[in-house]
């Protein structure tokens, strides 16, 4: 089984994820902590409430990160175009929702939980990397007692997606990502080098949804219609599924082709947010991203094997 703690901000891509997560048999869903991004923090900790009541999750959620690591940076507005004005396709979320936070923030949660099972905790995060920047300022040490963390995020060999630098989850917070990408805790990143190979068409999306017939895939299939909506013309009739992708590499990362090598974060210019990796196999000269460790960075991977993992652990989602 593996441990995991699922830092998010849910978000359409997200909800997908934490199905993923909820019902995969080999996933052990320790906690979900928020973070804000595609929503604003008082949102996406709704909406992960929201999918926590009406998907009978019993894991923790731990409120999180309003804000980026570095106060009051300039920070963009949330793209309600893409995840609709509730975060989660304009289905009509409720205002609040009558479940309980974890009474910690979400770093602490989160050094709580890795200390708690040293060795064992892989962290999933979807979103800005601001919470767990924040646990490691708190507590350095868990470095040496994560088992991995899996990043959504980033753009190497292509352009990114919110400017021709950056991709949005590490633009919305570039010093959080860099301290998480020098810290010498093992990170895989999965960025749009390969989630942006990865389209799950409307139909197979229908296909998920009548082979389940429960109401918690129904309800999947429902908030994501805006979602697909935005992406027309942007990609064959259906929708990337960013998110979905770094938690199908916790369970089968021979899906994916990964390289090596230390990894910055462009902070401020026109570049900021931009990822850049320096590769193992490359010689350059002095750098600042000398003796730093080591992290894979995802370069290719098998779209449909993805596809078909989503699909069968969504589909096995029975009623309570």
């Amino acid at each position: 089984m593996h441990k995991v703690i699922f830092d998010t901000d849910p978000g359409v891509d997200d909800a997908m994820a934490l199905l993923f997560l909820h019902h995969h048999q080999e996933i052990d869903l320790l906690g979900v902590t928020t973070v804000f991004g595609n929503a604003t923090i008082e949102t996406t900790t709704r909406n992960a409430l929201f999918l926590k009541r009406e998907w009978k999750i019993d894991a923790p959620v731990a409120r999180g990160a309003g804000e980026t690591f570095i106060p009051h940076r300039i920070s963009h507005e949330p793209p309600k175009y893409i995840h609709g004005d509730d975060g989660l396709g304009n289905i009509g979320v409720p205002e609040s929702i009558d479940l309980p936070l974890d009474p910690r923030p979400a770093h602490r949660f989160i050094v709580d939980t890795i200390r708690a099972n040293p060795g064992e905790v892989t962290l999933v995060a979807v979103g800005r990397m601001t919470n767990l920047a924040n646990a490691l300022k708190e507590d350095p040490e868990i470095v040496s007692l994560v088992k991995e963390v899996v990043i959504m995020g980033g753009a190497f060999d292509i352009n990114g997606n919110v400017t021709p630098a950056a991709e949005a989850n590490i633009h919305g917070d570039p010093e959080a990502a860099d301290i998480v990408f020098t810290a010498s805790w093992p990170v895989v990143i999965v960025g749009l080098d390969v989630t942006t190979k990865t389209v799950m068409t409307r139909q197979q999306l229908a296909d998920i949804r009548d082979a389940a017939g429960s109401s918690r895939v129904r309800l999947l299939f429902d908030l994501s219609q805006f979602y697909i909506k935005f992406y027309e013309g942007r990609v064959a009739d259906g929708m990337v599924v960013h998110d979905s992708c770094a938690c199908v590499y916790v369970v089968a990362p021979e899906l994916f082709t990964t390289r090596s090598g230390s990894v910055r974060v462009v902070c401020g210019g026109i570049a900021d947010g931009a990822t850049v990796q320096k590769p193992d196999t490359r010689g350059f000269g002095p750098s600042d991203w000398d003796n730093l460790p080591s992290q894979k960075v995802c370069v290719d991977i098998d779209p449909d094997a993805v596809l078909k993992v989503i699909h069968d652990t969504i589909v096995s989602v029975k009623e309570d």
